[in-house]
C-alpha cells in the first residue's frame, strides 16, 4: 500500500473514509509537515508494526533515503509502498556519500536517514553527516522510535532512573576486560550489545570483573523468537556456556553497583587483581566498593594485602 507524496494535503480513498481507523491514520499522514532537511529516522527492530506514522510521512516524501543497507531498506520499502530512491550510506562511504547528501540538503531536498533497524546513529553511522549538516546550517530532525538498548533497559527489571549505554565491547578478550573494569564503578545500570558468537567469553569477564550483579540478556527483540532472561552475570555466564550458540541480536544489560551488594570475599578480591592491574591501591579500593557495596575501609585493606603479598602497604599509597 501507498502511503502518498509529498503534499500535506489529498483525499482519503473510499475504503478509508468507511473505516475510522483508517481514515485517522490517513488523516494524520497527510496532514503531517515534512520541512526540507535532513530527518533521522528510527524504523523497527524486528516487528514491523512498530512503525510510527511519522516515520511513515517523512520516508513517503523524502526526495532520497539514505541506508546502510539497501537489501535491509528494500524490505522496508517494499512493505509500505515507499518510492524515494535509497542511497547507501555506512562506514566506509561516508565520506563520497555524505558529501552527495550535503549537497542535496543545500538544494532544498528532504533527505531521511536510516539505520539497518532502530534508531539512527545509535551503534550506526551516520554522526558525520549530522555534523556536517549543522556546519551548513541545515536543519535536523529527529523522528523518534524503536531502539533496542531502550527496549531491552526497561523490560530488564533493573534499575532505569540512570543508565550508562557503552554500545560493543571490543572483540578481543584483553581489551573486552580493560574496557568492563572501566565500567564497573559507573554508579549506573549498564546497556551493552554483544555478538551471539562472544557472549559466552563476554559474560564469563563480566561475571569475573564485575561480580554478582543482577543483568538480563535480551535477544531478538520484538521478533518471534524473542527471549528476555534474567539472573545474576554468573548465573548467566554459566547458563549460555551450555546452551547452543545463541542467535539474533543481543543486549546485555547490567545492573548498578551495589544493587546487589551480595559479593564474596573471593568476588571481592577478583575483582581488585583485575582492578590493581593499573589503578594504585586508593582507585582500585574505590572502583570495587561501589561496584559491590562493601565498605570502602575493608576493601582497601584487602587491596593492600593482596597488592604486597600480606607484607604490608607501599608507602605511595598509605591511607591518611
Amino acid at each position: 500500500m501507498t502511503y502518498g507524496g509529498k503534499s500535506s494535503g489529498g483525499k482519503s480513498s473510499t475504503a478509508m473514509e468507511g473505516d475510522p481507523i483508517a481514515g485517522a491514520i490517513r488523516s494524520k499522514l497527510d496532514s503531517t509537515i515534512v520541512a526540507p532537511g535532513l530527518h533521522l529516522v528510527a524504523t523497527p527492530i524486528g516487528n514491523l508494526a512498530d512503525i510510527t506514522l511519522r516515520a511513515l510521512a517523512v520516508l513517503t516524501r523524502a526526495d532520497v533515503i539514505a541506508c546502510e543497507d539497501t537489501r535491509v531498506t528494500g524490505k522496508l520499502k517494499s512493505t509500505f509502498g515507499l518510492t524515494a530512491p535509497l542511497l547507501s550510506y555506512h562506514d566506509h562511504n561516508a565520506a563520497k556519500a555524505g558529501a552527495a547528501l550535503i549537497k542535496r540538503l543545500k538544494g532544498g531536498d528532504i533527505v531521511a536517514l536510516v539505520s539497518d533497524a532502530g534508531t539512527p546513529l545509535i551503534s550506526d553511522p551516520g554522526y558525520r553527516l549530522v555534523r556536517s549538516a549543522i556546519d551548513a546550517d541545515i536543519p535536523v530532525f529527529c523522528v523518534p522510535g524503536p531502539s533496542a538498548a531502550i527496549a531491552a533497559l526497561v523490560s530488564a527489571g533493573l534499575p532505569t532512573d540512570r543508565f550508562f549505554y557503552a554500545g560493543f565491547l571490543p572483540s578481543r578478550a584483553g581489551a573486552r576486560r580493560e574496557a568492563l573494569a572501566g565500567l564497573t564503578g559507573i554508579p549506573a545500570t549498564l546497556v551493552l550489545y554483544e555478538s551471539p558468537k562472544r557472549l559466552r567469553a563476554a559474560l564469563a569477564d563480566m561475571a569475573e570483573i564485575m561480580g554478582p550483579r543482577n543483568a538480563a540478556i535480551a535477544r531478538e527483540l520484538t521478533k518471534r523468537h524473542e527471549e528476555i532472561r534474567r539472573g545474576s552475570l554468573a548465573d548467566l555466564a554459566l547458563h549460555y556456556n551450555a546452551a547452543d550458540t545463541p542467535k539474533g541480536e543481543i543486549v546485555v544489560v547490567i545492573g548498578p553497583p551495589g544493587d546487589d551488594p551480595t559479593a564474596t570475599a573471593d568476588d571481592v578480591d577478583n575483582q581488585l587483581r583485575v582492578a590493581l592491574q593499573g589503578k594504585t591501591v586508593r582507585d582500585a579500593a574505590d572502583e570495587v566498593a561501589a561496584a559491590t557495596g562493601w565498605a570502602r575501609r575493608e576493601i582497601y585493606q584487602r587491596a593492600l594485602r593482596l597488592k604486597t603479598g600480606g607484607n604490608g602497604a607501599d608507602s605511595d599509597d598509605i591511607e591518611i
